[in-house]
């Protein structure tokens, strides 16, 4: 006997809905339990009138409907307005499984916290229409450069094995500090870890075995930027072994090279004003160049390219 597939709501400008379960809970309805549940959302009343909450098989769920113990109701989320970031992604590769895109500097790969429309993922799927991308692997908001994205879920653990198997060669550039005492080529060895008082953001090296691998070479050295004469700046190439979170900035930091227009390494800066006006002019400058494996669906070698330059690397050589 086969049974129908689960009702999952269409997207809306490339957003999914989220649902919640109402668990076992005694709500006079729909609304009082949304109420209950969500605080912080004053205006549940004009969502249910316009048919922005459904049940578990799609249907619009009025205010005063009657919620049972195990009823489970999809919404979308409504996020304060967010500013527009004013870069492009680049589509690279689309086949049946596999879309790879060059991101710029500043857009979140997946949404988080005060972003949802702004970024790749949600672009991404406004764009192509394809619901069920996600994320080969991540990059962080402040990295451009070669992000691959899975189209189908039945062969998205087969890229993710890649990964899990240390089968994907990952190339990046970076601009940072040059230091004449830094023999180079090196390998860069460390041992990363949160420490619960340090915040989220930053990662730390810690003593004990090295759980965080980089080859570390020099490309060239770069024109000072003019802001900092007096700053001696090198083009670097970076080949992680590993894929520690945060590792090529905290192991670069870790060098006394920390890479130019990092907020996070060596020193936490504080987070923007909610009100503030970003700086699109300030990137950080660290590039995914690279990203290559052997498919796992088609058997093919795979090598994907960022187009986009270092800022400080392109000024430099103008």
């Amino acid at each position: 006997m086969s049974h129908a597939e689960p009702f999952t709501p269409a997207l809306r400008d490339g957003v999914g809905a989220s649902r919640v379960g109402v668990g076992s809970g005694r709500f006079a309805s729909v609304l009082h339990f949304l109420v209950d549940r969500f605080p912080a959302v004053a205006d549940w009343p004009a969502r249910l009138a316009r048919g922005d909450v459904l049940d578990a098989d799609g249907r619009m769920v009025a205010a005063d409907a009657p919620c049972a113990g195990g009823m489970l109701l999809w919404y979308w989320r409504d996020p304060p307005p967010e500013p527009r970031v004013p870069f492009e992604i680049e589509l690279l590769h689309q086949d049946a499984h596999l879309v790879v895109v060059d991101k710029p500097h500043f857009l979140p790969v997946i949404p988080g916290g005060r972003h949802l429309h702004e970024t790749v993922l949600v672009r991404l799927r406004h764009q192509l229409g394809i619901a069920a991308l996600a994320p080969m692997h991540r990059l962080d908001s402040d990295t451009a450069g070669v992000l691959a994205f899975t189209v189908q879920p039945a062969t998205r653990d087969a890229y993710h094995a890649l990964l899990r198997g240390r089968e994907v060669h990952k190339l990046y550039e970076a601009i940072a500090p040059w230091r004449a005492d830094l023999a180079l080529p090196l390998v860069a060895r460390h041992r990363l870890e949160r420490p619960r008082d340090h915040g989220f953001m930053q990662m730390q090296v810690v003593p004990g075995e090295p759980n965080a691998e980089t080859l570390i070479e020099l490309i060239e050295r770069v024109a000072s930027p003019s802001d900092q004469p007096d700053a001696a700046l090198a083009h670097y190439r970076l080949t992680p072994r590993t894929g520690r979170q945060h590792q090529l900035r905290a192991q670069m930091s870790a060098l006394d090279v920390p890479i130019v227009g990092d907020r996070i390494y060596p020193v936490l800066q504080p987070p923007l004003a909610p009100q503030a006006a970003p700086d699109w002019s300030q990137p950080l400058q660290l590039l995914a160049r690279e990203l290559a494996f052997t498919d796992p669906v088609s058997g093919q070698p795979r090598r994907f390219t960022s187009r986009r330059r270092l800022s400080l690397a392109a000024a430099a050589t103008r």
